[in-house]
């Protein structure tokens, strides 16, 4: 359609929600499905957090906000990043947005000219690319494997870099891998950075929250305190708090970017909505003490499915460190034949069939950068999660 913009044609519409979308048409016409597309934590927001939104909206805290962010809000996320990440931000380094996604996409416009390239790692979470593309930069892929964990190293990141190179997107732990990084890897990885001082960093922390086992979180300007000055460190209270509606995102960096992310953000949406801000200021500040709880039901529900998903035929799932998603491959199947004479030549393939089959709604691994894979959300019920995977053995059991 000409009357529509030249940039449509670079990007696609996300996957994810695609999926999440065609799972819930298929239970409107009354299928059996279980979706296990979307990343949602299926916990409802704390009460005390409910309660301050509620307690701002008796206090009339319903008018135009300051465009990056409400004071408190701005100082809670400053003593959260001191408290938790032993990084030193002012308040007026820090920046408020509609969720994760307008962080980044302000970002990317306030930066990118065209021909800036951004670094990578596949797989990716989905959006990276698209919103890349949509201000004019260039995604550059760098590759990883699930024999290194879907990590990247040091000679991939080395081998990425160019002098166009502006950002290295950093996502741990990961969507769509669930991979986390080490202080070791993060060390290794900051070494190359440190070469190279025309290449910024955006670290994507949104899942810090949710690592399982031993492990311990760390972020790369933490790692690093000479990175700090080129990055920007963006979190929010989506998956830790259970407040994906709500749409608070935030970050911290230097001024210069935080001002430029600000003139954008004045020009597009303004500030974010003032009860969720005062809702995200109890989440700072406020008991914590649920995220260890919702943290060890995570884990079991990890631990289920990877277990079941490894006892499926063809299929090879390794143990996520986060986040409540696992990457499984689905390589011994491709060639397979579904009993109605279908050939298995992709994931997307795959996970088409096992919909159909079975009524598993599962996203393909080259939606993410990286197959024959697939992605499984177990942000829902220990039922609902082995009830899939029996349906999911069954599937596999049938193809020949």
């Amino acid at each position: 359609m000409a009357f529509l913009a030249d940039v449509l044609s670079r990007v696609k519409p996300s996957a994810t929600i695609a999926v999440t979308q065609k799972a819930r048409e298929l239970k409107n016409s009354g299928r059996d499905v279980i979706g296990l597309g979307a990343g949602e934590p299926d916990f409802d927001t704390p009460d005390n957090i409910k309660n301050a939104a509620i307690e701002a909206i008796r206090r009339g805290e319903t008018k135009y906000p300051p465009v990056s962010g409400i004071v408190p809000l701005r100082e809670a996320i400053a003593a959260k990043f001191k408290r938790e990440n032993n990084l030193d931000y002012r308040p007026d380094q820090t920046i408020v947005g509609t969720g994760g996604k307008q962080i980044l996409f302000n970002a990317f416009m306030a930066t990118l000219n065209t021909g800036d390239e951004v670094i990578i790692p596949r797989p990716y979470w989905v959006s990276y690319p698209e919103m890349v593309a949509i201000c004019g930069g260039t995604p550059v892929y760098a590759e990883t494997s699930i024999d290194n964990g879907f990590k990247l190293t040091a000679a991939a990141l080395e081998k990425a870099i160019t002098p166009r190179t502006k950002w290295l997107i950093m996502n741990s732990p990961s969507n769509p891998s669930g991979a986390a990084y080490t202080q070791g890897e993060l060390r290794e990885l900051a070494d190359v950075l440190l070469k190279h001082p025309h290449v910024w960093t955006l670290t994507d922390d949104m899942y810090e929250h949710l690592t399982y086992g031993d492990f311990v979180f760390k972020t790369i300007a933490e790692v690093e305190p000479a990175l700090l000055d080129r990055t920007l460190t963006m979190n929010g209270v989506s998956k830790a708090y259970a407040m994906t509606g709500w749409r608070i995102g935030y970050a911290a960096g230097p001024v210069a970017l935080i001002k430029a992310m600000d003139m954008i953000q004045g020009q597009q949406t303004s500030g974010a909505c003032t009860i969720s801000q005062w809702a995200a200021v109890e989440a700072l500040n406020g008991p914590q003490d649920f995220i260890a709880k919702n943290k060890a039901v995570f884990q079991g529900r990890r631990d289920l499915v990877v277990s079941m998903l490894n006892q499926a035929k063809g299929i090879s799932c390794p143990v996520p460190e986060g986040a409540f998603y696992v990457y499984p491959s689905c390589e011994g199947l491709i060639g397979k034949k579904t009993p109605g004479g279908k050939v298995i030549e992709s994931d997307e393939n795959f996970v088409s069939e096992l919909l159909e089959a079975e009524g598993v709604a599962v996203v393909h691994g080259t939606a993410f950068g990286l197959g024959p894979n697939f992605r499984i959300s177990y942000a829902t019920s220990d039922s609902l999660l082995e009830e899939a995977c029996i349906r999911i053995q069954r599937f596999t059991n049938s193809l020949s």
